[in-house]
């Protein structure tokens, strides 16, 4: 029987039917609307335009949030509406099948454990690369979740005391330096002293992070910049994760990961160059996800599967 993932991030609402193969057999997508009955009825509503064509048995939520150690209530999403909502069981209320609520990172990590890159790994660490940053631990085959079900809040470790702002109340987190968001912001900054870019031609409101990767695959010298000040963070926050959880594989996921070849390679070295005991620890072994932007959808169907 299939099930349906809904991914719910912070900028698109991704939804797809899955077979136990975690084959993606069909998808429908649109914006995330910044209200919270808008935001319940757009979920709603690619269920059941999937419902339409397909015969399914349940739906997974991979959501961009803190979820409950319950795992039906969002307790907190940065960049979403819901405050302690119990968003599982008003979902299931609303189209009459059983629903199962996750965080999208953890959601992508049960998919790349189960059919992806994370494969055969004793502590597998993803970093989702989005919007924001997310992160799941798989530690011989499960997910830790933490004492209170919202760990591992990786994005929202401080690296720079004093930095930039950040949805969740706090200042310098890692994906405000390490994100697409991050990287739109950091090339704004630098298109201010270099003025020879293509960027300068595009309102800022339209900037995307897949704008700024185009241009630095083109060779634009701020898109360049920018993508090798994301590289930096990321070998940074790596480090961090690194010495903290001690992983043997670390996976790159989300939306950003599609330009993982403009960054991975210098990320990877400066995270080896920077982890505590840099030379006398056995390497992490840093890939790129399998599944990419499918992963959330996957994770979370194959978690309402059972």
């Amino acid at each position: 029987m299939t099930t349906i993932g809904v991914d719910v991030g912070g900028t698109r609402v991704r939804a797809g039917v899955v077979d136990r193969h975690g084959t993606v057999l069909d998808t429908v997508h649109g914006s995330t609307p910044s209200g919270e009955e808008e935001l319940e009825e757009a979920v709603c509503a690619s269920v059941e335009e999937l419902r339409q064509r397909h015969t399914v048995s349940a739906v997974g939520l991979a959501v961009a949030g803190f979820v409950g150690s319950d795992r039906r209530t969002v307790l907190f999403a940065p960049h979403l509406p819901w405050r302690a909502a119990p968003v599982a069981d008003r979902i299931a209320d609303r189209i009459g099948l059983p629903v199962v609520l996750e965080h999208d990172a953890n959601a992508a990590g049960v998919a790349e454990h189960r059919f992806g890159e994370l494969r055969g790994a004793r502590v597998g660490l993803l970093i989702a690369l989005g919007t924001g940053i997310g992160g799941a631990l798989i530690v011989d085959g499960e997910v830790f979740r933490g004492a209170h079900g919202v760990a591992p809040e990786l994005g929202h470790l401080r690296l720079v005391p004093g930095g930039r702002r950040c949805g969740c109340g706090k200042a310098g987190c890692w994906e405000r330096y390490c994100s697409g968001t991050a990287l739109v912001a950091t090339a704004i900054g630098l298109m201010a002293e270099h003025r020879s870019t293509v960027l300068a031609g595009v309102a800022e409101r339209d900037l995307t992070g897949r704008l700024v990767a185009s241009a630095a695959r083109d060779g634009d010298p701020v898109a360049v910049l920018a993508v090798a000040e994301l590289a930096r963070w990321l070998g940074e926050g790596l480090a961090l994760a690194a010495d903290v959880y001690d992983p043997d594989l670390v996976v790159i996921g989300g939306g950003v990961s599609d330009s993982a070849e403009l960054f991975l390679d210098d990320a990877q070295a400066h995270f080896h160059s920077v982890i505590t005991g840099s030379g006398h620890r056995p390497a992490v072994r840093v890939r790129p996800a399998r599944l990419t932007q499918n992963a959330g959808i996957v994770g979370a169907a194959t978690l309402a599967a059972g």
